[in-house]
């Protein structure tokens, strides 16, 4: 990773204000508070893999109130922030809701008031993702906010070492494997969140984290041809009557949501340059469609084109 600030070599007299000066700088609009008299340190290191910009950050014993999450990240309204606690400790406070953070814990932080308090040789990785495709899969933002999916969790414990990878390869793989790579981290956060959502959230909430985890499974499984609705309610843990219960009640159903997100991966990846040297026939069958006659008949249903038309406008358009 790339070194983007240290406080090393800097007097310790000067160090926690010139950290405080590199925040403001930044627009981060944080209020910063010293919880010991130990000498202060702070490191921010970098590194980009496709559409994640992924940071490192260690620092002494602090308590940062923010109204704005994200320092470093200008122009980044429409993400919250991922994090990975690699060591030390940390309570968050957010939306209400207030956590205790260990090594190995992943954690949401918002764009919202909030407050995260670290101990002594903290350190954690963390990266900005979309709030968008976050709530399409998981609800609402202030549902997970401060919600720590556990170290201990397999999904957590396999994300958390996909990212550590990332870091080391990343810097060797082309653009579009890049690309690919941090979507395929993206969903492994937000199945290791629906995980814990699925253990913590309270009885009233049950419903919907069951479709928010039947959802999850879905992006994490869009490739399997034989998910129906029957396999994903064995999924996750409900018969299929009840999960069709409540998909109706959001004015779903199961089928319909499964062919909309195969044929929304598949105008993706259609529009992305990294696969243009898939045939359409092969794109398909990675997306669930068991034949490319079968795809094509849903996807011009879907998108009033065929899907050749369809990737051909997309990448004359990118040019």
């Amino acid at each position: 990773m790339k070194p983007v600030f240290t406080t090393d070599g800097l007097h310790p007299r000067d160090s926690f204000q010139r950290w405080h000066d590199v925040l403001d700088a930044q627009e981060a609009n944080l209020d910063l508070q010293r919880v010991d008299d130990e000498p202060f340190m702070a490191r921010v290191e970098s590194s980009t893999v496709g559409a994640l910009n992924i940071l490192r950050m260690s620092q002494s014993a602090l308590r940062t109130e923010f109204r704005k999450f994200g320092a470093w990240r200008h122009g980044r309204e429409g993400m919250v922030t991922a994090a990975f606690k690699l060591s030390g400790t940390s309570s968050s406070l957010q939306d209400g809701r207030e956590a205790v953070l260990s090594p190995g814990d992943l954690y949401i932080l918002d764009k919202r008031p909030g407050v995260l308090t670290t101990s002594a040789g903290s350190q954690a990785i963390s990266m900005d993702i979309p709030r968008e495709y976050l709530e399409r899969v998981l609800g609402p933002t202030q549902l997970y906010t401060a919600l720590p999916a556990r170290a201990e969790l397999a999904s957590t414990s396999l994300a958390r070492t996909f990212f550590r990878e990332l870091i080391r390869v990343g810097p060797g793989l082309s653009p579009a494997s890049a690309d690919r790579m941090a979507s395929i981290g993206v969903d492994l956060i937000v199945a290791s969140i629906a995980e814990q959502m699925a253990k913590e959230v309270p009885r009233p909430l049950h419903g919907t984290v069951v479709v928010q985890r039947a959802k999850a499974f879905v992006e994490a499984n869009l490739a399997d041809p034989t998910l129906d609705p029957p396999k994903l309610a064995a999924a996750v843990g409900v018969s299929l009557r009840r999960l069709q219960e409540l998909f109706q009640e959001r004015g779903q159903h199961i089928s319909d949501w499964i062919w909309q997100r195969r044929l929304e991966a598949a105008a993706k990846r259609l529009a992305d340059p990294g696969y243009v040297h898939l045939p359409i026939g092969t794109l398909a069958y990675g997306c669930g469609f068991a034949s490319q006659a079968h795809f094509s008949r849903r996807f011009k249903a879907c998108f009033g084109t065929a899907p050749t038309e369809y990737r051909h406008a997309a990448l004359v358009s990118a040019r």
